[in-house]
């Protein structure tokens, strides 16, 4: 499997439910913005609504950086549209939600399942540029944590707009940065 690191995200054009309707999302709209991709495996499970929920949680501090989130599953925009009337926590999601039934979106990010025809959990961070900055993707028994994901956007914005420095682990915004060189060489 090769990384997406650095790719440039294809054009695509797939449909979403999105506040009480449904509507087109391509390469396109995500111009100019930083974007989230938030695959699951698919509506109506167990594991899928605790991350979406908790996502949904810290959708506001993700806007409020600039960044819009997709979340995606292979089911279609009827599913998603059926599962947001009928749970709860998924009401809560305020975030477009992609539909991927021929897996074109998966495949590109490396997250399809061919002999199942889901995604693996997989989340990316893609620049204003179409860029895939960040990528992590695990076994769907495992969820994630919308807290670190919202940290690791954080990093990935303060890179992009401090040439020369990077993020040690566990940095949050306000906190001391790298700037690589031969005096740190062997130092840390």
């Amino acid at each position: 499997m090769s990384s997406v690191i650095n790719k440039e995200l294809p054009d695509f054009s797939v449909q979403a439910y999105h506040n009480d309707e449904f509507k087109t999302v391509t390469r396109k709209d995500l111009e100019g913005q930083w974007s989230v991709f938030f695959f699951y495996p698919a509506d109506f499970t167990f594991v899928c609504p605790t991350e979406l929920g908790d996502l949904a949680d810290k959708y506001a501090e993700l806007k409020d950086l600039g960044v819009e989130v997709y979340s995606v599953s292979t089911d279609t925009h009827f599913t998603h549209k059926a599962w947001h009337d009928a749970s709860d926590t998924i009401k809560k999601i305020k975030f477009p939600m992609l539909a991927d039934p021929t897996g074109a979106l998966s495949r590109f990010f490396g997250v399809y399942i061919e002999e199942e025809g889901l995604a693996y959990r997989g989340s990316f961070v893609v620049d204003p540029e179409g860029k895939v900055k960040i990528s992590e993707i695990q076994d769907n028994a495992v969820g994630r944590n919308a807290e670190e994901l919202v940290r690791k956007v954080q990093a990935a914005i303060f890179v992009a707009n401090n040439d020369g420095e990077v993020c040690p682990a566990n940095w949050k915004p306000g906190a001391d940065t790298l700037k690589p060189g031969l005096d740190l060489v062997g130092k840390i």
